[in-house]
């Protein structure tokens, strides 16, 4: 049981790792970068399962929090969180948790996983959206057309990418 534990904390530490790399990944379109952050989140949800996927979000968000500069375009502190991006980062939490849901029930079942993970995407953009709104006091229209429309394509090729990808690196890593 402890050796489980220890592979699962070392795993949760990889993805922190993952996605502080993939966030970098980003293309600075406006007030709200195009990143491949949430495609690790989407992955670390798959891949750990609810509760080690929340650990390892929560370890990335909290290396941000104290000044590592893991969010994209190598930003952190408290200052981001508190920025007009700093609900979307939030977001990243039930997103790999709701992602995460179907580590067990759906693992042979492709659209499960793309529904969960939709659902872990709608909730981080409704924090993120919400949080933008009250920092920048856009309106909800504005808001949508600049933080959600041009991300539901790419969102939309991550979720079909992850959920493809999630099986077959369980299986090839063996993990539980």
């Amino acid at each position: 049981m402890k050796k489980n534990s220890t592979l699962q904390l070392v795993y949760c530490a990889l993805f922190a790792a993952l996605i502080a790399v993939l966030a970098q990944l980003s293309l600075p379109i406006g007030p709200v970068p195009i990143s491949l952050a949430t495609f690790g989140i989407m992955l670390c949800g798959l891949l750990l399962g609810w509760k080690y996927g929340a650990v390892a979000v929560g370890v990335y968000i909290l290396l941000g929090l104290v000044g590592v500069p893991v969010f994209a375009g190598f930003r952190s502190g408290a200052a981001t969180l508190a920025g007009a991006t700093g609900g979307y980062i939030v977001g990243y939490l039930p997103c790999a948790m709701i992602s995460g849901l179907s580590i067990h029930a759906l693992q042979k079942d492709y659209l499960g996983r793309c529904l969960l993970m939709e659902i872990g995407t709608v909730v981080c953009y409704a924090l993120g959206t919400a949080w933008f709104m009250h920092v920048t006091g856009n309106t909800w229209w504005a808001s949508m057309g600049i933080c959600v429309a041009p991300f539901l394509p790419g969102d939309a090729a991550k979720i079909l990418l992850a959920a493809f990808l999630a099986p077959r690196l369980r299986k090839a890593v063996r993990m539980r």
